[in-house]
């Protein structure tokens, strides 16, 4: 599991308030997780579902379960089977148990150590032609012969349903259940219980609309024709009809509906005519240090490592200081126009145009994290590292010579004479390893070789703008077509260890529902490039006065064309480009800060809302709730810092060059104070209640100003 660190102390903000005592009964109702992600890592909801056990277990103890797929390979090595600690639930399992089916319970380990109740799709399947036509009977919902994954969600919601029938059966009056389903594969199982009228209440949340994602996949102006798309007939033409009735269906059927974001929550009035009724961000457990400078130790030390790997990569036109280079990134699933990989690239063109004509001596590593199909490396890449490695071995061995010369010589009270202090010998195994890095050819630009080389986006889109690594070039481009990992011989570092040794992610998001990536690098005090159409984005507009001066720079992709936010993220990246490393430890500092915004301490609270207000709907008579009572101290809204921006333009130097030395430059430092004590505790005493992020009226566009210095 991903656990993300942080640090305490004087910069961890009292104002916001973390997860409080529920006065929801706990001890008389059982709690049940629904999600295909359960135990099973597809996407970005299993990080939800894995990072919020850990609060859920805390608040629920033995009263929460989750509920999945089986897969045996992953119960194996995730799970610890063991008995169910309520016997109703055991009777429930029992009952599906001796009816042919499988059902499996245990402990996931994982931070929290939640129940998982796991159902064995497999074993079931002789049932999918019946459940097939009760589906049918009783919604009026075919599911195509030929969409395997339609029907694996058919057989999982079917036994989900049955489950909940028998525990019910055997609950009767004594406890109330309820029960949370996660996207249109666990929505199936809410549909038939609903159907079948069996008494529980339901939450159901979307993290992403089905059309949602085919739409923007297929390069649409989605945001700005929302109101104009015939749902039905652009579900009919993508073959997806069944399963966005099947989402729809569920939406309609839950007692509460929630997204994860403002921006998911507009898509989903439109795409399922349903507003939902609370919006649940997505947060992530932040591990918290005992000292500010701890994170600021862990960006230096694997910055460090990201230089030796640029060493070896670019060996033989290693011309530019590595002291003065910056390393941007960006990651995901390979959905070049998603995840904004096309402006992304196109900036970097533009950028690489203003670093030349200033004459600027700094240097862009960009480097290209998304999967895709490879025949394994490099060989160039891997004798690149090679090479790096032979000149190091070189290098040490004849510092070990020098150094034993060196010290025989001061021993006998004499001073070295350097002519003779080194062999010809050494000379030559010295030049010998510099004709060994000399090269003909630039250096790749993947680390692998492409399956389908011809056709990718990305490289298709880099012989477009020609950035091919040369020399004359300030911004050097490498993608890495494969998940990192530590035993990787090309690059061996974790995802968190990458990143922290970054200095700015860049996300340009079109459409990104919440947006992990830039979350992740807040919590761990990297700066990040997002937009307002992820929901990280608004959710940071929301809360954050000037979310630029706290290193998170939102590119506007909804109210401008294409190629203004094109030029808007090539200024944030020339603007960042000009800082000084003094600037950028400060900006690391406050945007490490905002880290307790996304810790499910805090953003749990609206998890809890969403199953009061169930509990309220389907148990009137039990539970009562104001469901128009807004949620206490709704958020906060983190004040514009008094001290310096963190962007030279705001400073009297009216050029890019900064020294890198900040400690010897006390002019500087008389020109921009900084005290981080002082800082955080103002930022502390100013937190105020946010205004609520409200539609931009129609024809009406935010100040390009709104938000930024």
């Amino acid at each position: 599991m991903r656990r993300m660190s942080r640090s305490l102390s004087i910069t961890s903000l009292s104002g916001l308030p973390l997860v409080e005592e529920d006065d929801v009964p706990v001890e008389n109702l059982l709690l049940f997780e629904v999600a295909w992600e359960v135990t099973n890592k597809v996407g970005g909801i299993y990080t939800v579902i894995q990072t919020k056990a850990r609060i859920t277990v805390d608040e629920w103890g033995d009263n929460f379960f989750m509920m999945g797929p089986y897969y045996e390979h992953n119960f194996k090595t995730q799970v610890e089977q063991c008995e169910p600690p309520t016997p109703a639930i055991r009777k429930a399992m029992d009952a599906l148990i001796s009816n042919g089916c499988q059902v499996y319970c245990g402990r996931w380990l994982i931070e929290g150590s939640p129940y998982v109740l796991l159902f064995d799709i497999g074993a079931a399947a002789w049932n999918l032609d019946r459940w097939k036509g009760d589906l049918w009977d009783t919604c009026g919902i075919g599911i195509p012969y030929h969409d395997r994954e339609a029907s694996d969600a058919l057989i999982f919601g079917s036994l989900v349903a049955w489950f909940f029938k028998e525990l019910s059966d055997e609950l009767k009056e004594d406890r109330k259940v309820l029960a949370h389903f996660h996207e249109w594969q666990a929505g199936v199982g809410l549909l038939l219980l609903r159907s079948r009228k069996i008494p529980i209440a339901t939450v159901f949340t979307t993290h992403a609309t089905l059309l949602g994602r085919y739409l923007c996949a297929g390069n649409v102006d989605f945001y700005n024709n929302l109101d104009k798309f015939d749902i039905d007939k652009e579900a009919g033409e993508r073959q997806i009809y069944h399963r966005y009735c099947l989402e729809r269906a569920a939406v309609h059927c839950a007692h509460v509906f929630t997204t994860v974001s403002q921006i998911t929550a507009v898509e989903a009035n439109h795409m399922l005519h349903r507003n939902p009724d609370v919006v649940t961000p997505n947060g992530l457990n932040v591990k918290k240090f005992s000292a500010m400078h701890e994170f600021q130790n862990l960006h230096s030390t694997n910055k460090s490592r990201l230089q030796e790997f640029v060493r070896g990569h670019f060996y033989g036109h290693l011309d530019f200081n590595l002291e003065k280079t910056l390393f941007f990134f960006i990651a995901g699933r390979y959905e070049f126009s998603n995840k904004g990989a096309d402006i992304f690239l196109e900036s970097l063109s533009r950028l690489n145009y203003l670093l030349r004509v200033h004459k600027n001596d700094v240097t862009v590593v960009v480097f290209f994290i998304m999967p895709a199909k490879t025949n394994n490396f490099n060989v160039e890449t891997l004798k690149g590292q090679a090479v790096r490695k032979q000149l190091w071995d070189t290098a040490q061995a004849v510092k070990e010579k020098f150094g034993k010369r060196l010290y025989e010589a001061l021993l006998r009270g004499e001073m070295p004479d350097m002519n003779k202090i080194l062999e010809r010998d050494d000379f030559s195994i010295m030049k010998r390893a510099i004709y060994a890095t000399q090269r003909h050819s630039l250096p790749p630009v993947t680390t692998h070789n492409m399956q389908d080389d011809s056709k990718d986006p990305i490289l298709n889109n880099v012989r477009r703008i020609s950035l091919f690594n040369s020399r004359n070039d300030r911004v050097k481009i490498v993608f890495h077509p494969e998940f990192l990992s530590s035993t990787s011989p090309l690059l061996p570092m974790d995802y968190e260890e990458f990143v922290r040794g970054c200095h700015l992610g860049v996300f340009p998001s079109y459409y990104e529902p919440w947006g992990y990536t830039p979350a992740e690098c807040t919590v761990m005090g990297i700066p990040s490039v997002t937009t307002n159409l992820s929901g990280f984005g608004c959710f940071m507009e929301e809360h954050v006065s000037d979310p630029a001066a706290y290193g998170i720079y939102i590119v506007d992709r909804r109210f401008r064309s294409a190629d203004e936010s094109c030029n808007q993220l090539t200024q944030f990246m020339f603007g960042f480009c000009q800082q000084s490393r003094r600037q950028r430890i400060i900006q690391r500092n406050r945007t490490e800060r905002l880290s307790d915004l996304l810790d499910w301490r805090y953003l749990g609270r609206f998890y809890m809302r969403a199953r009061k207000l169930a509990l309220s709907r389907a148990f009137p008579e039990t539970y009562k709730m104001d469901a128009l009572a807004s949620l206490q101290a709704e958020g906060f809204r983190y004040p514009r810092p008094q001290s310096v921006p963190p962007s030279p333009s705001a400073s009297l130097h009216s050029t890019p060059h900064h020294s890198d030395v900040e400690d010897d430059d006390d002019e500087e430092d008389e020109e921009e104070p900084y005290d981080e004590d002082e800082e955080a505790e103002r930022d502390r005493q100013n937190i105020k209640t946010p205004m609520m992020l409200e539609a931009v009226p129609p024809g009406k566009k935010k100040q390009p100003g709104q938000y930024g210095n």
